[in-house]
C-alpha cells in the first residue's frame, strides 16, 4: 500500500483509507462480526486510515472501532468527527460547534474509542450560529491538551477553510468527491491546494452506485437512506445508470471491477487526495486496495471524461435539507 500526506503537519496515510459510516448505519443492515473483520483486513492490507464520526449509529460505529482495533491502535491513523449532533434514541439535535460541545464530544468519542488521542479530528458540518473562528479554537485546545493530533473540517466552504486555517492548521478537508460528484473542482481544490490542506474524497464510489450493483431502485435495502436520494430516484436513476454503464464497459476492457476504475480515477486527480471507500465486506476491501495500482494515461482519462464529463449525472447528491447543511 502506498502512503500520501495530507496538509503541512506531518499526516501521512495509507493512499486509500475505509469509510466505516454503512458498518453501523444509513446503508441497511449490517453484520457486526463482518465489519470487524472487514477492519481489520484492511489493516493487514495495509489500509490504515479509518473514518468514522460519533453520529455513526449515533455512537455505535465508534464503539465498534474500539472494539476492532483492540491490540492495534499504533497501526491506525484514526479518524473521526462531531458536530452533527444527536440524542441517544437516534433523534438528531442540529449542527453544534459551540466551543464547550467540542470539548465534550471529543472526550465522549475518545470513551467510545478506547483511546487517549484521535489523531484526526473534524468538524463535521459547519455551524453557521458559531463563528468557525471558535469552534476551531476549542479544536486547537485538543490539540495543546494531547487529546488531538491534527485537525479537519468537512463540507465546509473556502472562505470558511481560509478563516478556520488562519486560527490553527487544517491538514485536510472532507467532503464528497468522485465521477458523479465534481463540485470540488470549482472553488474547493484550488483552495485547499494554495493553502497546503489535504482533501479527502468521501463517497468516491457515488454511494456504491458507480460499482455498477444496482440496476433499479429496488436493489436498495430497506430503510437504506439512498432511497432518498435524488440521484437514486426516477427518471435520475435510469439516467445515472446509462453513464455508469458506459463506465464499466471500459473497467471490463481493461480487465479490472468498475470500482477500481472508479478510485483510481480519483487517485489520479492529485497526490494531495486520499479517497475513503465504505465497505462492509473483505471482498470488496481488497479491491479498492488493488485501485491503488491501477495506473490512468492520458489517453485514459480523456476517454473516461468523454463517457462521463463533468455534470453529467442527474440529480442533487442530498435532499434539499441536507444541501443546506453543505458548503457553509
Amino acid at each position: 500500500m502506498q502512503t500520501r500526506s495530507l496538509g503541512g503537519q506531518g499526516l501521512t496515510v495509507s493512499a486509500v483509507g475505509l469509510g466505516c459510516m454503512g458498518m453501523s448505519e444509513f446503508y441497511g443492515a449490517a453484520d457486526e462480526v463482518e465489519s470487524i473483520a472487514t477492519i481489520r483486513r484492511a489493516l493487514d492490507l495495509g489500509i490504515t486510515f479509518l473514518d468514522t464520526a460519533d453520529m455513526y449509529g449515533p455512537f455505535k460505529n465508534e464503539q465498534l472501532l474500539g472494539r476492532a482495533l483492540k491490540g492495534r491502535r499504533q497501526e491506525v491513523v484514526l479518524a473521526t468527527k462531531f458536530g452533527n449532533e444527536r440524542a441517544p434514541d437516534g433523534a438528531r439535535l442540529g449542527v453544534n460547534g459551540k466551543p464547550e460541545y467540542v470539548r465534550k464530544a471529543c472526550d465522549a468519542s475518545l470513551r467510545r474509542l478506547g483511546v487517549d488521542q484521535i489523531d484526526l479530528y473534524y468538524q463535521h458540518r459547519v455551524d453557521p450560529k458559531v463563528p468557525i473562528e471558535d469552534t476551531v479554537g476549542a479544536m486547537a485546545e485538543l490539540v495543546k491538551a494531547g487529546k488531538v493530533r491534527w485537525l479537519g473540517l468537512s463540507e465546509a466552504a473556502p472562505g470558511t477553510v481560509r478563516r478556520a486555517h488562519r486560527v490553527h492548521p487544517i491538514s485536510a478537508l472532507q467532503t464528497e468527491y468522485s465521477l458523479w460528484s465534481r463540485d470540488p473542482e470549482d472553488r474547493i481544490l484550488p483552495t485547499l491546494r494554495e493553502l497546503g490542506i489535504g482533501f479527502v474524497p468521501y463517497s468516491p464510489l457515488g454511494r456504491g452506485f458507480l460499482t455498477g450493483r444496482f440496476r433499479r431502485p429496488e436493489d436498495l435495502p430497506e430503510g437504506d437512506f439512498r432511497r432518498g436520494s435524488p440521484r437514486f430516484q426516477g427518471a435520475n436513476f435510469q439516467k445515472n445508470l446509462d453513464l455508469v454503464d458506459r463506465v464499466n464497459e471500459m473497467a471490463r476492457e481493461k480487465k479490472v471491477v468498475p470500482s477500481q476504475l472508479a478510485l483510481a480515477w480519483v487517485l489520479s486527480q492529485g497526490k494531495d487526495i486520499v479517497p475513503i471507500p465504505g465497505t462492509t465486506a473483505s471482498k470488496h476491501l481488497e479491491q479498492n486496495a488493488a485501485a491503488v495500482s491501477l495506473s490512468l494515461t492520458p489517453d485514459d482519462l480523456a476517454r473516461i471524461e468523454a463517457i462521463a464529463p463533468r455534470g453529467a449525472f442527474a440529480g442533487e447528491r442530498y435532499a434539499p435539507q441536507g444541501m443546506a447543511m453543505v458548503d457553509l
